[in-house]
């Protein structure tokens, strides 16, 4: 297993990739990491930790920023790690391709280079939600802003493969985020899409409202980009309040050892990074203040994903669905 991981991607780059690094191979016996990023830092970086013969460098100094348009800096840029990273993965010299760098970027440098499973019209974004019952996938957290309903019965194929292959669950249960449980409610591209995951062979169990999702209603929540992403943003921040908000009145070191705990599901670096779904390929983006932790975890899921064959199962699906 070897993965190629964006060391010019996070606020902190490369110190939070490095340490990342360290972690996923010290975790992992069967896995090789290549950081790709300027060297002189990463090896810098590595000394300090100690170095590892699992973790090798590409260098580069090419980078892409957040504000910089996706396109034109990715063809301007044509060593940038993020084009570097998506290009091995294409040529088969690493199994997937992690980044905390621009999303724009990575989901441009993805369709150019690894393309769309046949069958997908559009790649998604997909995060997990802590709930009272586990975990819920939102799909998608902010790839496309607007969809047609084709698209989220896609995106709701391709979470649920996702939640069978990563989480183990045989069977997900698929919902679609709106304003009521009744079928009749939300726009019109609700009503067709509530329509088509009735007809299909998913797991549908019908509209979801807000107050719903942390109670554990469904395992894959399929809404578009605009309302998932404001739902991820929203559900960090409010979790951050209530925990500085209790964890200032307690005086007990055991209860607020306790609240750490609990709250912990909420942040964004136990789970690392989100999946990049619907392209032939393997790439996990995360957040830009990722922590050594986060980047750890983010290589762990990118692992998982590879080694169950998550990509070539989506492919079979979707040929099945559309022979069908």
């Amino acid at each position: 297993m070897r993965i190629a991981l964006d060391a010019m991607g996070t606020d902190h780059a490369p110190s939070s990739e490095v340490g990342g690094a360290v972690a996923a191979v010290e975790r992992d016996p069967g896995l090789e990491v290549l950081l790709i990023g300027d060297e002189t830092a990463i090896e810098r970086d590595l000394r300090a930790r100690g170095s590892h013969n699992r973790i090798t460098v590409l260098h580069t100094r090419q980078s892409i920023g957040p504000g910089d348009s996706p396109v034109s800096a990715l063809r301007r840029n044509p060593r940038s790690s993020i084009r570097l990273g998506v290009e091995l993965q294409r040529s088969g010299e690493v199994d997937a391709f992690v980044s905390a760098g621009s999303t724009g970027a990575v989901m441009a440098a993805s369709l150019m280079a690894l393309r769309l499973l046949p069958g997908v019209d559009r790649p998604a974004l997909a995060a997990p939600f802590p709930t009272t019952e586990g975990r819920t996938l939102v799909v998608d957290v902010g790839a496309n802003l607007q969809c047609k309903p084709q698209h989220l019965v896609q995106f709701a194929r391709l979470a649920s493969i996702y939640m069978q292959d990563v989480e183990g669950i045989g069977r997900p249960r698929v919902g679609l985020l709106n304003v009521g449980a009744e079928e009749v409610k939300g726009p019109g591209v609700l009503k067709v899409t509530h329509r088509l995951l009735a007809r299909s062979d998913l797991n549908f169990v019908g509209n979801i409202e807000g107050r719903d999702i942390i109670h554990g209603a469904c395992d894959v929540l399929v809404c578009d980009g605009l309302s998932g992403n404001v739902l991820l943003k929203f559900y960090e921040s409010l979790a951050h309040f209530f925990f500085e908000s209790f964890r200032s009145r307690l005086e007990s070191d055991l209860l607020h050892a306790r609240l750490e705990d609990h709250f912990r599901e909420f942040d964004y670096a136990e789970y690392g990074g989100v999946p990049l779904l619907g392209v032939n390929g393997v790439c996990i983006v995360c957040h830009g203040a990722s922590s050594d932790k986060a980047i750890g975890k983010a290589v762990g899921v990118a692992t998982q994903v590879v080694r169950t064959g998550m990509v070539a199962h989506a492919e079979r699906d979707l040929a099945a669905h559309r022979s069908a």
